[in-house]
């Protein structure tokens, strides 16, 4: 049962980093994916981190207090939720980069929902639900 837990979340997780522009799956060690896949995420919040710094500085300081909240909130979720998606790899040399790929996959989604928030009016509601 471990094994096809396990086998789910391995195709779960690396189905969802098929979209990253670089393969990590070609590198010879588990090290050096585990590595290959932490650069991906890094780059993956370094851009998160732009758009957040880009919405904060338009909105008002009311708005800028809950994106405050709501980002905090969110990374708790985030990498809670990824310690749960990876739970059948976790003890091996295999979940550093399982985690990787869920932190990196959960921050692009948040990017696109942050993007969407740049082109609003605050205040709108139906802008950035699109």
């Amino acid at each position: 049962m471990r094994r096809i837990k396990t086998a789910i979340v391995l195709g779960l997780l690396l189905g969802a980093s098929g979209a990253s522009a670089k393969d990590c799956s070609a590198l010879a060690t588990q090290t050096d994916m585990n590595i290959c896949e932490g650069e991906i995420f890094e780059k993956a919040d370094a851009r998160l981190n732009d758009v957040y710094r880009r919405l904060a500085a338009k909105i008002s300081a009311k708005g800028k207090s809950k994106l405050v909240e709501a980002e905090r909130a969110w990374l708790t979720y985030r990498d809670l939720q990824c310690d749960f998606d990876t739970l059948g790899v976790e003890g091996g040399s295999i979940h550093g980069m399982m985690v990787a790929q869920c932190r990196t996959e959960m921050t692009k989604e948040q990017t696109k929902r942050l993007e969407r928030q740049l082109t609003c009016q605050e205040g709108d509601m139906s802008c950035g639900n699109q």
